[in-house]
C-alpha cells in the first residue's frame, strides 16, 4: 500500500457514450467496464494493487521514453514509444462513435492501431482481461480472433496480429501496422485493418464536427474543449443518464477507506454537467437527460439520489475481494449506499436541469404542460421537505441534519416552478409557488446564518462551515453584494483553506477529519469571488487550478493539499464542469479579445 502514487492518475479517457476506458502514458489500457459504464471491468488493472491483470498493452523492447496525447478536439489518444536505438511505435486508441443510418453507432468496443514509425521495433502485445471484478479470463483462440471467457458476456479480440504471439505474449518484430478490435463477441464485416482505419476516420470526423458546434469562451479554449469532450463521454446516450465518473473506489485520500463507486447517475451531479454543456450550446445532452428524468421521476414515486445508467439496476453496495484496490488501498466497492439515503436536494436538481427546456427556442421538443405537472409534483415535495433533516450533499452516513444546501435546492425547485408556470400562463399556480419560495428563502437566510461565524453554515443551528453555501448567489437566493454573502465568501476562503486549496468542510464525519481538498468547491469559490467583484483574484486562482490537471487535461475528485497529487475517482464530472463554468464567467469576451489582438 502506498500513500504517494507518482502519477498513477495521469490517465486519459477514451469512450463513445456507451463504454469508457482509461489509458496511461505508456499506452496501457488500465480500466474499461464492459458492456456499459457500470458493467464488470474487463480491464481492472487500476484497482488490482500489485497484480498484473486486467489490462491491454504494447511492450517495446528496450523502451526508454513514451509520449501520449490527445489528437486535438477528439477523444482519440496517440502514444509513441521509443527504444534506445531510436526504433519507435505509435499506438492509437479510441472507441468508435459516428453517425450511421440516421443514428449514432457506438458499440461496446475499443479499437487499437499499432504502427511502426521508426526503424524495426520489437514488441509484445499483451491482453489480460478479467471478469467478475478481478478474476482472470480464460482465453480461447479462433481462426482470426481470441475469445475471453468467464464473464456474463464473452469478450472478443479480433486482430491481424499473429494470434499465437498474442496468446503466448511473445515478442516479435513489428514490420507493418496491426489492428485490434476488442469488445462485443461478434465477427467483423471486413478485415481488422479496414475496420479500424474506417472507424478511426469517421470517429475523428464526428468529434471535429461536435467540437465545431461549441460556443466556447475566448480564453482557455483548449481547456474548455477537453472538459466538454470529457463530459460528453460521461453521458450514456442510450438512456440519457450522466455518470459522476467512470471509475469506482479510487480513494479520496490514502488509507481512509473513502472509496466509492461513482459509475452512476447522481441527479445533483448531472445538473452541473447539463449546466456546463448548455452554456456551450451543447443542448442535446440536456434533451436526452430530460428523457431520463421523465423515466425516473414518476409522479408519486420516491426520487432517489442516484440511479444506474439503466434506472432499474440494483445499486446495493458490496465489496469485491478479488481486487486489491488502487495502489493496494482497499476496499473496492460496487454499488453505492447513498442510493438508500434521503437527500432533499434531488427535487431542485431535477427542476434546474430541465429549466432551460422551457425557454430555449432552439429545441425541437421544449418543456410543456406535462413536464410542468411533473415538476409541480417535485416542488410539492420540496416545499414539505426543505426543513426536514437529510443526509445532505456530502452524503453523511452516520447523521442527519437540516442541511442548508438541501434547503437551498428545495427553494430553487419552488422558485423555478413559479417562473415556469408564469411563462406558460398559469398565474394562480405561479403565485402559489412564489409564496412557497418566499417562505423557504426567509427560513434559510434566518436559520443558516451564524452570528458567531459571521457566515452561512452547512446546516441549521450548527456552526460548522460548508463550502456548498457558496452556491447561494449562483442559485439566486441572495444578491452578491449582500454583506452576509460577502462575509461568507471571506470566511470560507479563510477557514476551509489548506495550503491554497479548499476543503468541503473541516468538521469530522463518519470517517474522521477530511484530508484532501474537494476540487469543485474551489471553482465555486472562484465564481463567488467574481460575483463579489474580485475578478482578478479569481483569474489568478483559476490558473492554479489549471496547473493541477494531469497531462491529458483531466481532473479527479480530490487534490492532496500538501503533495499536489490527485485522489478520488477520475475524471470527476463535478470537477470538469467546474473548469467550463468558471472559464465562461472569467474569460474576456470574443469582441474584447479580438480588439486587443491575438
Amino acid at each position: 500500500m502506498s500513500g504517494k502514487h507518482n502519477g498513477a492518475l495521469d490517465l486519459g479517457l477514451i469512450g463513445n457514450c456507451r463504454v469508457a476506458a482509461l489509458v496511461n502514458r505508456q499506452g496501457r489500457l488500465v480500466w474499461w467496464c464492459y458492456p456499459n459504464f457500470d458493467g464488470d471491468p474487463a480491464f481492472s488493472r487500476l484497482l488490482a494493487g500489485e497484480e498484473e491483470k486486467g489490462f491491454c498493452d504494447v511492450l517495446l523492447d528496450g523502451m526508454v521514453s513514451s509520449h501520449a496525447e490527445y489528437q486535438p478536439n477528439t477523444a482519440i489518444i496517440r502514444t509513441t514509444l521509443t527504444d534506445a536505438a531510436g526504433n519507435a511505435v505509435r499506438i492509437t486508441d479510441f472507441a468508435p462513435r459516428f453517425p450511421q443510418y440516421g443514428r449514432y453507432f457506438r458499440p461496446a468496443q475499443l479499437c487499437r492501431l499499432v504502427e511502426p514509425i521508426q526503424g524495426l521495433p520489437r514488441v509484445t502485445l499483451r491482453m489480460r482481461p478479467t471478469h467478475h471484478y478481478g478474476k482472470p479470463c480464460e482465453a480461447v483462440a479462433g481462426s482470426s480472433h481470441i475469445r475471453y471467457l468467464g464473464g456474463d458476456q464473452a469478450l472478443r479480440l479480433t486482430t491481424d496480429a499473429p494470434l499465437s504471439y498474442v496468446m503466448q505474449e511473445t515478442p516479435f518484430a513489428l514490420k507493418h501496422p496491426v489492428s485490434l478490435v476488442m469488445g462485443v463477441d461478434e465477427p467483423l464485416d471486413e478485415s481488422p485493418e479496414q475496420v479500424v482505419r474506417s472507424f478511426l476516420e469517421r470517429t475523428r470526423a464526428g468529434w471535429y464536427e461536435w467540437v465545431r458546434s461549441l460556443a466556447i469562451p475566448f480564453e482557455w479554449q483548449d481547456v474548455v474543449i477537453r472538459a466538454a469532450i470529457t463530459l460528453k463521454l460521461c453521458s450514456f446516450e442510450e438512456t440519457g443518464a450522466i455518470i459522476a465518473a467512470v471509475t469506482t473506489s479510487v480513494p479520496e485520500a490514502p488509507g481512509t477507506q473513502r472509496n466509492w463507486d461513482y459509475r452512476y447517475c447522481w441527479l445533483r451531479d448531472a445538473y452541473f454537467v447539463v449546466l456546463a454543456l448548455n452554456r456551450l450550446g451543447a443542448t442535446k445532452t440536456m434533451e436526452r437527460y430530460v428523457d431520463f428524468i421523465t423515466t425516473v421521476a414518476v409522479e408519486g414515486a420516491e426520487l432517489r439520489p442516484l440511479y444506474g445508467v439503466v434506472p432499474a439496476m440494483d445499486l446495493t453496495e458490496r465489496i469485491e475481494p478479488d481486487l486489491a484496490g488502487f495502489l493496494g488501498h482497499a476496499p473496492v466497492r460496487v454499488g453505492n449506499q447513498a442510493v438508500e439515503q434521503v437527500q432533499h436536494d434531488v427535487f431542485g436538481s431535477v427542476v434546474l436541469a430541465v429549466l432551460q427546456s422551457f425557454v430555449d427556442q432552439r429545441l425541437p421538443h421544449p418543456g410543456d404542460e406535462g413536464m410542468l405537472r411533473l415538476l409541480e409534483s417535485l416542488a410539492e415535495r420540496a416545499a414539505r421537505c426543505a426543513f426536514v433533516p437529510d443526509a445532505g450533499i456530502w452524503e453523511y452516513r452516520g447523521r442527519q441534519r437540516v442541511h442548508t444546501h438541501s434547503a437551498m435546492l428545495c427553494w430553487a425547485a419552488c422558485d423555478r416552478v413559479a417562473r415556469i408556470a408564469a411563462r406558460l400562463g398559469h398565474g394562480d399556480s405561479a403565485a402559489r409557488w412564489r409564496k412557497e419560495a418566499a417562505r423557504l428563502r426567509e427560513g434559510i437566510l434566518r436559520e443558516a446564518w451564524s452570528e458567531r461565524r459571521q457566515s452561512f453554515t452547512g446546516s441549521f443551528g450548527v456552526d460548522d462551515l460548508d463550502a456548498s453555501v457558496l452556491l447561494m448567489h449562483e442559485l439566486g437566493l441572495i444578491e452578491a453584494d449582500d454583506p452576509r454573502f460577502v462575509a461568507t465568501v471571506d470566511c470560507i476562503g479563510r477557514e476551509l483553506n489548506v495550503n491554497g486549496h479548499l476543503l468541503r468542510y473541516a468538521a469530522p464525519d463518519d470517517f474522521g477529519v477530511p484530508e484532501t481538498a474537494f476540487l469543485v468547491v474551489k471553482f465555486w469559490y472562484l465564481d463567488a469571488l467574481a460575483a463579489i467583484g474580485r475578478r482578478d483574484q479569481a483569474r489568478a486562482l483559476y490558473a492554479e487550478l489549471l496547473a493541477a490537471r494531469n497531462s491529458f487535461g483531466l481532473l479527479s475528485e480530490d487534490l492532496h493539499p500538501h503533495t499536489g497529487e490527485m485522489w478520488g475517482n477520475i475524471p470527476q464530472t463535478y470537477s470538469m464542469a467546474g473548469l467550463i463554468n468558471t472559464a465562461m464567467r472569467l474569460s474576456m469576451s470574443w469582441e474584447e479579445g479580438l480588439c486587443r489582438g491575438l
